[in-house]
């Protein structure tokens, strides 16, 4: 079989997209609307329920629009007749406000059935809806059940709209939950016919239009002050034969008074000759309330549900964004030390000077716009190099430009179009050295990156080392974010890394290797759309130690647009998925491979995939406590979060010899770039799960990149021979492959420039994607 062979897709998975599944944005969309719902809900319900006392004194205006008939008659009022009724004589109606309660709305109606008397309970909905059990309770007694609104809002002050979203609300979560509804209503701060102002008046005249009959009070027994249980008594018992409805409470607080006074009022109102009824009966209602629609019911049930769910949601993302916070303050702390520790530990020589030649590889598809500067960068080097350029069947004369320059110690080897891991492979197979560095054909190396960069192989345990990839293409502010997540997101993770002894990618755009290790792993695999991630995990778990040599500067060229931003991070993101997926047996292993699985899959998960997955919630949450929550409070934190940032990004920065302008765009980053980022992650799980084919999403170049000038650049050392035809070596002794199940390593794989490296049908994965471009 042909070593560059293109692999086919088959079978329901033949056609290759480039663009993000609507499918997966139509799911995201709903959970953030769900979301959205849930929490809008649960604000609503929860922090725009007041909560002061019925009695407590408030400021009322003047009642100049309140009819005569209404100040002075009965307190059951019809508003949009202008009629009112009263209880007859001697008939008393025990009303209680603002429950159910849990805890005292059971004591109240266990009093009540051992004085076989019926009461009238006004229900706030949104605890009907935390207590559905108890209203039902309620109904099934005998009890007669009345609307205390929603969220107990003054209904006086609350625009037109609100009031009757209170009303209706209510009465569908009581529909719900005891399948019947009620006309009763007591507005919250209510008390008697004298008290009711121009405000309230319209309340009641509106909630007239809406089918419902407001009920005032004629005693009211002051029993949400707790004055005592005499004073209770007191302000409960009648002064005349008058009938009356009295105001109890049997929820907003501590209601043992309420419980006790009821203990001894019931009887000593019935030895003296006092009727108990409901308010319908005390003014001859016929019957009050009715059976609840089946719609109604049905609506009233999703209501109670809905409710559910959202304190339940609330819950869960209190606890998910207490421990995500902890976590990043925690990675934060961790890289911090980590960084300072790695500073001094590479204070320290890494062994002998290497010295030995290096092989640089660089493929190439249509790179015409800065494979000269790349070209002529490595050949500017202060240490011994030949350079491989790779044109992996360029349509812009790339190979052609290379050819023309005429530079020493640099060879062109054309293939036809195969893929970067083909075009690695072949220059590997062509290579004469033992060390190797792989440069992307969008790179500038400094004069001193090669020999830096191969040092660390002075320790015979290095397999492979990360140089510093830094931004060339910092204008605007998408080139300074991405400058800035070079610096403080890649540099300082990469520090990390090397000190856990867990790296998980050498970049494409500056790298080295060992050839033995190449060999070992089978070279580079074509079966993940982030080859160099799935490179250097299969080093890791083949034992080798994986560093990083920040001084070791290499200047990329950066996504100029949003477009092209969202093309490499998704290929970027899915591509290390696939990696992570493929080498997820490393977490049961041990050593260098077990590093890998515990501690850098560990991390990329949490800090790669989990975290930004929940980035979206954390952005409505703040919303959310923004509109109902304290909003200084939440300013503070996401302040006190931004001020972390800067912190990490000014010690970065120093550490990485950056000057620190760019990181006045810090806080623009947080609500463009990162939501960017998040999305990306999003979008490639999404993929990931559903199975979807993905191709390689190459990046348009700029022609950004130069030469690097330095003060006094050295004279080139002697190249390396460049025969037309290199020689193959009679035998390369090739070590077995690596026992997790990687690329066979092939004997006959041999140094020809058109030799690639055979990939072993273990290594499918999910879908990688078809014949692409680089």
């Amino acid at each position: 079989m042909s070593k560059n062979r293109r692999r086919r897709p088959r079978g329901r998975h033949s056609s290759v997209r480039n663009i993000p599944l609507r499918t997966h944005w139509l799911l995201l969309t709903t959970l953030v609307l769900t979301l959205s719902a849930a929490l809008l809900l649960q604000g609503y319900t929860q922090h725009l329920f007041d909560s002061t006392p019925d009695g407590a004194p408030r400021e009322r205006g003047s009642g100049t629009s309140v009819p005569a008939a209404i100040s002075s008659g009965g307190p059951v009022i019809e508003g949009t007749a202008g009629r009112t009724a009263a209880p007859a004589a001697r008939t008393l109606a025990l009303t209680f406000d603002d429950g159910p309660d849990p805890v005292w709305t059971p004591k109240i109606l266990d009093v009540l059935r051992r004085n076989d008397v019926p009461a009238t309970f006004f229900t706030v909905g949104t605890r009907v809806a935390e207590n559905p059990g108890l209203a039902r309770r309620i109904v099934d007694e005998g009890h007669q059940i009345g609307l205390h609104s929603f969220t107990h809002t003054d209904l006086g002050t609350a625009s037109a709209w609100r009031r009757s979203l209170e009303l209706r609300e209510t009465q569908l979560v009581i529909a719900g939950a005891t399948g019947v509804t009620t006309p009763l209503l007591r507005p919250p701060y209510s008390s008697t016919n004298k008290a009711l102002g121009d405000a309230d008046w319209s309340a009641v005249v509106q909630a007239g239009q809406e089918g419902y009959l407001t009920v005032l009070t004629t005693l009211d027994s002051q029993d949400w002050r707790r004055p005592g249980v005499e004073q209770i008594i007191a302000g409960a018992t009648p002064k005349d034969t008058a009938g009356q409805i009295v105001l109890l409470h049997d929820a907003g607080g501590d209601r043992s008074q309420t419980v006790a006074a009821l203990e001894q009022l019931v009887p000593r109102l019935k030895a003296s000759g006092w009727t108990f009824v409901t308010v319908g009966d005390a003014v001859a209602l016929p019957e009050v309330v009715q059976p609840a629609g089946t719609l109604d019911r049905w609506h009233g049930l999703a209501l109670i549900t809905a409710l559910g769910t959202s304190d339940w949601i609330i819950e869960a993302l209190s606890w998910l964004l207490w421990a995500a916070g902890a976590i990043s303050l925690l990675r934060a702390v961790a890289v911090f030390v980590a960084a300072r520790r790695h500073v001094r530990m590479r204070r320290r020589p890494w062994g002998a000077p290497v010295t030995e030649p290096v092989s640089v590889i660089v493929p190439a598809y249509n790179e015409s716009a800065g494979i000269e500067a790349a070209v002529r960068s490595l050949v500017a080097s202060d240490h011994q190099v030949e350079v491989i350029v790779v044109d992996d069947g360029s349509t812009d004369g790339t190979a052609d430009i290379v050819e023309a320059l005429r530079l020493p110690g640099v060879r062109v080897i054309r293939q036809q179009n195969a893929g970067k891991p083909a075009a690695l492979n072949t220059g590997i197979a062509a290579a004469y050295c033992d060390l190797l560095v792989m440069v992307d054909g969008d790179t500038v190396f400094e004069p001193d990156a090669v020999r830096m960069i191969v040092q660390p192989f002075a320790q015979r345990r290095v397999g492979a080392v990360s140089g510093n990839a830094k931004v060339v293409n910092r204008g605007g502010l998408l080139g300074r974010w991405q400058h800035i997540e070079y610096v403080v997101g890649f540099n300082l993770d990469r520090r990390l890394f090397d000190l856990a002894e867990c790296m998980p990618t050498v970049p494409g755009a500056v790298g080295a290797f060992r050839r033995e290790a190449l060999l070992r792993v089978g070279g580079v695999s074509d079966t993940t759309l982030a080859e160099d991630t799935d490179l250097t995990m299969a080093l890791c778990r083949d034992g080798w130690r994986v560093v990083y040599e920040e001084r070791a500067k290499a200047w990329t060229e950066a996504p100029a647009s949003l477009g092209a931003l969202w093309k490499q991070r998704y290929r970027w993101c899915y591509g290390t998925l696939q990696a992570m997926w493929k080498h997820r047996g490393a977490l049961t292993q041990r050593g260098q491979a077990g590093k890998l699985g515990r501690r850098g899959l560990g991390y990329l998960l949490m800090f790669q995939v989990l975290l930004p997955l929940l980035a979206p919630v954390v952005d409505v949450f703040a919303v959310y406590g923004l509109v109902f929550l304290d909003p200084l409070r939440i300013l503070g934190l996401w302040t006190a979060f931004l001020l972390l940032q800067v912190l990490m990004g000014l010690y970065a920065f120093r550490l990485d010899g950056e000057r620190p302008g760019p990181l006045w765009s810090l806080p623009l980053q947080q609500f463009v770039y990162r939501q960017l980022m998040y999305l990306v992650v999003i979008q490639s799980v999404f993929t990931a799960v559903a199975g979807s084919r993905l191709r390689w999403q190459r990046m348009d170049r700029y022609g950004s990149l130069q030469v690097p000038v330095t003060p006094s650049e050295p004279p080139l050392p002697d190249r390396l021979p460049v025969p037309e035809a290199p020689p193959a070596p009679e035998s390369w002794a090739v070590p077995a492959a690596a026992p997790y199940g990687g690329h066979d390593a092939d004997p006959a794989w041999r140094a020809h420039p058109s030799a690639s490296v055979p990939h072993s049908s273990q290594d499918h994965i999910w879908p990688s994607r078809g014949p692409r471009d680089l």
